[in-house]
């Protein structure tokens, strides 16, 4: 059994810190910009969940690449959104995304890895967890306990989902540790965990899930989503002190959790409610009302 490591509980306080309030000279160039890998023929879904929680989060501008039919989705839905390339501060990628679909898609692949090792701060989700030793810059990953225990056997550190169930805090560290990048392991409570190196003792912070009915198909799109928004908006600070990452994952679940929340009041909830109950969330936060 790894070592354990001391957790904080993020709360409010801590995630009000770390919310980008664009100020009088940005504009949508300077407050952000994200560019998207998201979606499949399969999940075409997923893109759309991952852009809207992104764009309610807050940014400058988001840039789609994805699959025809995920594409017109995500245009449906947010007319804003940009499907030309350009510059980027931040990349998603992973969420819906079929592996097999991506490898067959020569030009989105080649485009993919491109991001990967373009040094940018990434977030890798679901179909690209796998990827996540190209990954050159500051790297985010958002797995489920099944998700990461397959991607620590991978890399030859056997371990079930159940072991990881039983022991989250302790794997998310361990898993940060070995594969060098922050994790977000989703859960009942989320760890996220930053790994300790010679000069930084490394970072553990988790967040309860405020309401049960959370336990739905989409949440972990929209959570990515707001989690690739939050390092978009950072991206700057982040080339200074790549120790952020861990705090703007935190901030992502408690934001995640906190408008799930909201959303529900009590009763069920899909995941679109939680990507529309942010701007409300973020806003109370930032007056003191969370």
């Amino acid at each position: 059994m790894p070592a354990s490591r001391d957790s904080v509980i993020w709360g409010a306080d801590d995630a009000r810190a770390w919310i980008r309030i664009p100020g009088e000279l940005d504009d949508k160039y300077t407050h952000g910009t994200l560019g998207v890998f998201t979606g499949s023929d399969l999940y075409p879904g997923a893109a759309v969940l991952g852009v809207e929680a992104a764009a309610r989060t807050g940014l400058g501008l988001i840039r789609y690449f994805g699959p025809v039919e995920a594409t017109r989705l995500v245009l449906e839905r947010r007319p804003e959104v940009v499907t030309a390339a350009g510059r980027v501060d931040a990349f998603l990628i992973g969420s819906g995304v079929d592996p097999l679909e991506l490898a067959r898609d020569e030009h989105r692949n080649a485009a993919v890895v491109d991001a990967l090792v373009s040094g940018q701060p990434v977030v890798l989700d679901a179909g690209a967890l796998e990827l996540v030793s190209r990954s050159t810059g500051p790297t985010i990953i958002t797995p489920h306990q099944r998700e990461l225990a397959r991607l620590m056997t991978a890399h030859g550190i056997t371990v079930t989902a159940e072991e990881i169930y039983a022991e989250p805090g302790v794997w998310a560290a361990h898993a940060a540790d070995e594969l060098s990048v922050t994790i977000v392991l989703k859960g009942a409570y989320t760890h996220i965990c930053s790994p300790a190196t010679t000069s930084f003792e490394g970072f553990h912070a988790r967040v309860e899930s405020a309401t049960s009915w959370m336990a739905t198909a989409g949440t972990g799109d929209v959570l990515a989503g707001i989690t690739a928004a939050l390092v978009a908006t950072h991206a700057r600070s982040l080339g200074e002190n790549p120790h952020t990452l861990g705090p703007l994952a935190a901030t992502a679940a408690f934001l995640h959790a906190e408008s799930a929340f909201i959303a529900s009041a009590g009763g069920p909830l899909v995941a679109l409610d939680v990507a529309e109950t942010l701007p409300r969330t973020i806003a109370a936060l930032i007056a003191g009302r969370v």
